[in-house]
């Protein structure tokens, strides 16, 4: 369970033909990584694709707002996939002919809304004022108007010579600034460069603005709703468009070769059959083979043995209540094949020192509740679940419900009643973690083949760390550091076949020997922040009481809760992580193995709806 596992070698024999239909079926399992021979190229029938798909990206790019976004249908292929991109193409190409000037229509009447949107926001802020609207639509030929709109954070210089009246505008059309300007041309045209140089707008006053702001609404809204039914009847029209040149079909198959292209890079293929090639996180290959069997390709798949020297992607083994932990394993990189993979035991060590550093009935239970509400949209809320509960835990022990001491009682103790103890309980517990993480070291040689190695060095490194920690209560901890000291020097010499080995171990055990031990008295922050939690929890009780006022009181109480599960769930979020990742994680983790990516979902399974 804590060993990464190593994918399983799958190889497809499939008509050429069908090579496309059968990559989208592996796909769709989310459990295929894709592995050619070094020598094998992508094939011709699907490199020669590369220009139409250049014309398909093209074509993409300017009309991919008007095509569906969903009911692609892609075809079964019974014929090459040169044919069948060709075909897509003309389907393209004829609908884009007959619905350019449907678009052009739908843009203009887009454009038109915008702006009336635009004049109905400015109208509404300065309606009040005494500008005649409707000579500002007839200005000119010696001054003119115009309405100038600049993006967020601009600062536009107006010019000394206009007459401007400034808007501040928020929402949908993320303007900063409106500024409704009349003055000279130059001047006008001065401000339209600044305009174009902050990648601003500008639009001339109107024809239909009206002499106030209530007379040009009677234009606007019956107007809104005329573009209302015309849209309604453009999109009508696209969609018979659609169908007229099946277009779900068209884009169907040209998404599907486009994706071929952007995430195959090689494929062994002849005249007749293409081999495809890789890793399986399905060792069984029921879900391969039912993929296969679904999609109707020619295909037959089997699972031989991986050549000697490949290099297998790996896949972690853990339970599901296991798998959120998997985070801090994937933060390194992925465990090699002989290196433990510790979720399992982070799954408990985690939630501990998280619950111990924000031990509080209440608080922990808004964690857990906002981390299962999140949980789906944020994979990585899973851990507050855990961190929660824990908290709640540690909340009863210290007695602490929403910072207030004395609701429930301490079935422990309160931290700031014996503040030593919480300042050492973690050390121990800190010294345990470090442990096992120099056990696993143990487990990784063992499986390296290398256990008598590590049993002749690192054994007396843990036992003269071991020893020390224990001659701080008994002096036979100071005697046990010595043999292990001693074992780990003639072990290093005995492997190094001469004496001055012995020596270099020493410089050796000494490093390693203060390095560990520094890790260890960190694990003292976890109590350092149980008792800032406690101390902060104080405070706030401290200045709830100073207030006569019940509101006040509840006020405060509230506002400190807020702010200490805000600042104090990032900061020991933050230390969790550290102590993992820099203290425990060093003593047997180098992640040096082969992250297992699956192969993108198709565009069959990826579409928008």
């Amino acid at each position: 369970m804590i060993r990464p596992k190593p994918a399983r070698w799958f190889e497809i024999l499939a008509a050429r033909d069908d090579a496309t239909l059968a990559l989208e079926a592996l796909a769709t399992t989310c459990a295929v990584e894709l592995e050619a021979r070094p020598s094998a190229v992508l094939p011709a029938a699907l490199a020669d694709l590369r220009p139409q798909l250049s014309e398909f990206s093209e074509l993409s790019l300017r009309y991919h707002a008007y095509w569906p976004r969903s009911k692609h249908t892609s075809s079964p292929f019974p014929e090459t996939p040169a044919a069948t991109l060709a075909r897509s193409l003309t389907h393209l190409r004829a609908w884009a002919e007959d619905a350019e000037p449907v678009i052009q229509q739908l843009q203009r009447c887009e454009a038109e809304r915008g702006e009336l949107l635009l004049w109905r926001r400015v109208l509404k802020t300065i309606g009040e004022s005494v500008i005649d609207f409707a000579r500002l639509a007839g200005a000119g030929p010696v001054l003119h108007a115009r309405l100038f709109v600049f993006p967020p954070d601009s600062e536009p210089e107006l010019p000394p010579g206009t007459l401007s009246r400034t808007v501040d505008l928020d929402g949908p059309m993320l303007c900063a600034l409106c500024a409704l300007t009349v003055g000279a041309a130059d001047d006008v045209q001065a401000l339209a460069q600044q305009a174009a140089i902050l990648k601003g707008r500008v639009y001339d006053a109107p024809a239909w603005l009206k002499v106030d702001a209530e007379e040009t609404e009677r234009y606007i809204a019956p107007r809104l709703d005329a573009l209302d039914r015309e849209e309604v009847r453009l999109r009508a029209d696209l969609e018979a468009l659609h169908a007229k040149h099946d277009l779900y079909a068209a884009l169907g198959d040209a998404s599907r070769l486009q994706w071929v292209i952007q995430n195959v890079r090689a494929l062994e293929s002849g005249d007749l059959f293409c081999w495809i090639t890789g890793w399986t996180s399905d060792f069984e290959g029921h879900a391969l083979a039912a993929a296969l069997e679904r999609s109707g390709a020619r295909a037959l798949l089997h699972f031989p043995p991986p050549a000697p020297r490949a290099r297998a992607p790996l896949l972690l083994a853990n339970p599901v209540w296991a798998r959120p932990f998997e985070i801090f394993s994937r933060a390194m990189g992925m465990p090699s094949r002989n290196e433990a993979d510790p979720s399992v035991l982070l799954a408990l060590a985690v939630p501990l020192m998280f619950g111990y550093m924000f031990g509080d009935v209440g608080q922990g239970l808004v964690v857990a509740i906002v981390g299962f509400s999140l949980r789906r949209r944020f994979p990585v809320a899973k851990l507050f679940i855990a961190g929660g509960l824990a908290a709640v835990a540690f909340g009863i022990l210290f007695g602490s419900v929403f910072s207030v001491h004395g609701v429930v009682a301490a079935t422990w103790v309160a931290p700031l009643d014996d503040p030593l103890a919480i300042l050492l309980i973690p050390l121990a517990g800190g010294a345990a973690l470090l442990t096992v993480g120099l056990a696993l070291n143990a487990l990784e040689a063992w499986w390296r083949g290398e256990f008598m190695t590590w049993f002749t060095t690192d054994a007396g490194y843990i036992a003269t760390y071991l020893g020390v920690l224990t001659g701080f209560f008994h002096p036979m901890g100071f005697v046990a550091a010595g043999a292990g000291a001693l074992l780990f020097c003639l072990g290093h010499a005995w492997h190094a076949r001469r004496l001055s080995g012995a020596l270099t171990a020493i410089a050796e055990l000494v490093e390693r020997l203060l390095q560990i031990l520094i890790n260890t008295l960190s694990f003292a922050r976890v109590g350092a922040f149980a008792l800032a939690h406690a101390g902060l929890s104080s405070a706030i009780v401290a200045l709830m009481q100073a207030s006569d006022n019940v509101v006040a009181k509840a006020l405060v109480l509230v506002v400190g809760n807020v702010l200490v599960l805000v600042l104090e769930t990032m900061v020991v979020s933050i230390q969790t992580t550290r102590l993992v990742l820099f203290e425990f994680f060093t003593r047997f983790l180098t992640a040096e193995g082969r992250i297992f990516r699956p192969l993108p979902a198709p565009p069959s399974t990826s579409q928008e709806s």
